[in-house]
């Protein structure tokens, strides 16, 4: 008996400044001369990626393949994660930064990343899970942090990772720190605190060098936590986050952990891979080489 092989393509058609549903065919007859039955589902509204993810799993998919932007990779992942069956995942990244992307090394050229799913070489990487959810790229704590979920989709089409930027520049005037505790493989931090990033890996709001030693399949998060200092101290820390030589200075805790607990006496939200997260209490853990991935 014949097995008929399975692969959906779910396509947030606003990505890309809306080439993503004008490409979409051409992913497609990519799996179809592999051999593969392909469904495509188009994003209307929030968790559809989510949804349609999930449902992949529990009809045995054997491939999927994502178009979009972070945050629909987001939402993706969160339907992968936890089934039982989970298809190989293909990534054609269209958004304003593909953090993970950028990782993976998957070239944010369109046709280079089609051509990934082609050649069909695929490596096993790490996701993490936060509280009920789960992320592949960076949970984040603090003002800077917070206005980062401000930036809306025109800003992002018009400026890129730029308008993450100018959100995070408008907070420094009312500089915030807050007391942060964490709790992590080699014992606990408790202090005053700007900003607190946990990071999968090295790309950071298209920023490759925060967490410069992160590794995609290693189970591992880097933790970074910016002291409470002073404002001309807080730019010269953020002059080293884009030079990757931040991990040096005395006001930087740089934490390597394969498990992590954020916690504060204050009103505190997250920033989960680009969104708002969920508020304070964090408890992360990895979950190491979780996702077979299309990479080059």
């Amino acid at each position: 008996m014949c097995v008929v092989k399975k692969a959906m393509i779910i396509v947030n058609p606003s990505s890309g400044k809306e080439e993503a549903e004008k490409n979409m065919s051409k992913v497609e007859d990519v799996l179809r001369k592999k051999g593969y039955d392909v469904i495509i589902k188009l994003t209307e509204k929030e968790l559809d990626a989510m949804e349609f993810a999930r449902t992949s799993c529990v009809e045995a998919f054997d491939v999927v393949v994502s178009m979009g932007g972070d945050g629909t990779l987001n939402e993706t992942v969160n339907g992968l994660a936890g089934q039982k069956h989970c298809p190989n995942f293909g990534i054609i990244p269209m958004g304003t930064v593909n953090d993970f992307a950028r990782a993976l090394n998957i070239p944010l050229d369109f046709d280079k990343a089609v051509d990934l799913i082609e050649k069909g070489e695929t490596r096993a990487v790490d996701i993490g899970k936060v509280n009920d959810r789960y992320f592949m790229n960076i949970i984040a704590v603090g003002a800077i942090a917070e206005a980062t979920y401000q930036v809306s989709p025109k800003q992002k089409t018009l400026l890129g990772p730029v308008a993450y930027m100018i959100e995070g520049l408008k907070t420094l005037t009312s500089k915030t720190a807050y007391d942060i505790e964490l709790k992590h493989d080699h014992g606990t931090w408790k202090g005053d605190a700007l900003l607190v990033l946990a990071a999968l890996t090295n790309s950071v709001g298209g920023f490759e060098k925060i967490a410069p030693d992160a590794e995609v399949d290693d189970g591992k998060l880097k933790c970074l936590v910016v002291h409470d200092v002073s404002l001309p101290k807080f730019i010269k820390i953020g002059t080293e986050l884009l030079q990757g030589e931040h991990i040096h200075d005395d006001k930087i805790e740089y934490i390597t952990t394969s498990k992590l607990e954020i916690t504060s006496s204050e009103k505190l939200h997250s920033n989960i891979d680009g969104e708002e997260g969920d508020p304070l209490p964090l408890k992360i853990e990895m979950l190491p080489k979780y996702l077979v991935i299309y990479v080059p």
